[in-house]
């Protein structure tokens, strides 16, 4: 099945080749197909699992937005960590454990770089919040790719 899938994607990076590396195509398309993957969830969660609302648990109530961010992110956390560690840095030398402490550590820091760097740009610089969006997604997916490749899916140092 990995073979497969790296036959598919390399196939569509061949004409891209002479501007893009292997490994930053193979990120694009799998980062690509996980936030797709994440929307479709989130939208399926929050309009028909939860009927656009929240719930209570035993001391606090979750709304439905933020209860459908974290059931999405039940499905898009993994699959990321599983696409990125077997079709995107496959030569990694770091145990597997290690790698998703670390990749858990990144996607934390992008969900809290996600919140500040909207409500700066919404709340400060009076930005659209969907090109604040924008903004903050290209950022954020430039800094997770060298983060994930440099640290979380790093070799081993001796």
């Amino acid at each position: 099945m990995r073979k497969a899938a790296l036959a598919f994607i390399d196939f569509f990076h061949y004409p891209f080749s002479r501007w893009i590396p292997q490994s930053t195509f193979r990120y694009l398309v799998t980062g690509s197909t996980t936030a797709g993957m994440g929307v479709v969830v989130y939208f399926i969660v929050y309009n028909f699992i939860l009927r656009k609302q929240g719930f209570h648990l035993p001391f606090v109530f979750v709304s439905g937005p933020i209860a459908a961010l974290l059931l999405e992110l039940c499905i898009t956390f993994p699959m990321g960590f599983l696409l990125n560690k077997y079709l995107v840095f496959t030569e990694s030398t770091l145990r597997g454990r290690i790698q998703l402490f670390r990749y858990g550590m990144i996607v934390s820091i992008n969900i809290l770089l996600n919140y500040v760097l909207i409500k700066f740009m919404v709340e400060l610089l009076n930005f659209y919040p969907t090109v604040s969006k924008f903004i903050t997604t290209v950022f954020i997916a430039i800094f997770s790719y060298f983060t994930q490749k440099n640290f979380s899916f790093g070799k081993k140092t001796k």
